[in-house]
C-alpha cells in the first residue's frame, strides 16, 4: 500500500505562509509564476514546497546571492532584512513598513486611493468632476475598477453616515433600486448622498437626517445625474 502523505500542522502552515510572503514582498513576486522566475525553479517545485510546508535551504541561498537577503529574516522575520544591502532591489524600510500579508487574502492587502470632496472641482460644467484632496488606504477587497471615494462634509445622512466619513461609490453600478444609497450630482452643488425611491415619473432623494428635506428629480434626468451606488462607508462611530 502507498504511504499516506503527512499533512502539515497549523504551526507549520503559519510559518510557511509568513516566510513565503516575506520572500514575495522583498522580491516583488506576486504570483507563483513570478516567484518561480525569481527563484529559477519550476512552478511544480513551489507547489511541492507548499504541500510540505517547507522552504528548501537552496532558495534562501539563491535569494542571498541575487537580492542580498538575510536567510534568518526570510525564515523567521529576524532583522536585518539584508546581509548585503548592495544587492537590494527594495529598501528595508519599504519592506518593513507594512507587515507581510498573504496575497490571496484580500482583506489583508491594502491599496491607496484618492479621495475627492463632495463639491468636486466646482466648474460650470453640467458633468461632475472629482477634486482630489487626500489619499486613503483601503482593503483590497473594497476596491473596484471604477471606484470613487468621497469625504462627507455634512450631516444629511446621520446617524447612518457621519460627517467626515469616507464613502466608496461604485460608478459601474448605476442602477437604483428603491431604498439604495446613491451619489447624485446636482449642478453647482456637487454630489449628494441620498436614498433613492421611484414614485411615478420622479425619483425622490431622501436623507436619513429629518432636518433635510426630500428632493426630487424627473426620471428622465436620473441617468445623467447618478454617479454610482454607495457600496461601503469608513467612519468612526464614536467621537475621537
Amino acid at each position: 500500500m502507498p504511504k499516506t502523505k503527512k499533512k502539515c500542522d497549523k504551526a507549520q502552515e503559519q510559518w510557511f505562509e509568513a516566510a513565503l510572503e516575506r520572500i514575495k514582498k522583498s522580491t516583488g513576486a506576486r504570483t507563483q509564476v513570478q516567484l518561480a522566475e525569481v527563484l529559477n525553479v519550476r512552478q511544480s517545485s513551489i507547489s511541492d514546497a507548499k504541500r510540505r510546508c517547507s522552504i528548501p535551504a537552496e532558495w534562501f541561498l539563491k535569494l542571498y546571492r541575487s537580492h542580498g537577503l538575510d536567510p534568518d529574516w526570510l525564515a523567521d522575520g529576524i532583522e536585518p532584512v539584508y546581509l548585503n544591502p548592495g544587492k537590494a532591489k527594495l529598501s528595508a524600510e519599504a519592506i518593513l513598513k507594512e507587515s507581510p500579508a498573504p496575497y490571496g487574502k484580500l482583506n489583508s492587502r491594502s491599496r491607496v486611493v484618492q479621495v475627492s470632496t463632495l463639491a468636486g472641482d466646482l466648474s460650470e460644467s453640467e458633468t461632475w468632476r472629482p477634486d482630489y484632496v487626500e489619499d486613503l488606504s483601503i482593503p483590497e477587497s473594497c476596491h473596484r475598477q471604477n471606484l470613487l471615494v468621497v469625504k462627507v462634509d455634512n450631516s444629511s445622512m446621520e446617524p447612518m453616515i457621519f460627517r467626515g466619513a469616507f464613502v466608496g461609490v461604485d460608478q459601474e453600478q448605476r442602477q437604483h433600486p428603491d431604498g439604495d444609497i446613491c451619489a447624485i450630482h446636482f449642478p453647482h452643488q456637487g454630489l449628494l448622498i441620498r436614498r433613492v425611491y421611484l414614485h411615478n415619473s420622479q425619483f425622490t432623494l431622501r436623507a436619513e437626517n429629518p432636518k433635510f428635506a426630500d428632493l426630487s428629480i424627473p426620471a428622465r434626468e436620473m441617468n445623467e445625474r447618478i454617479i454610482g451606488r454607495v457600496i461601503w462607508v469608513l467612519q468612526h462611530i464614536v467621537a475621537q
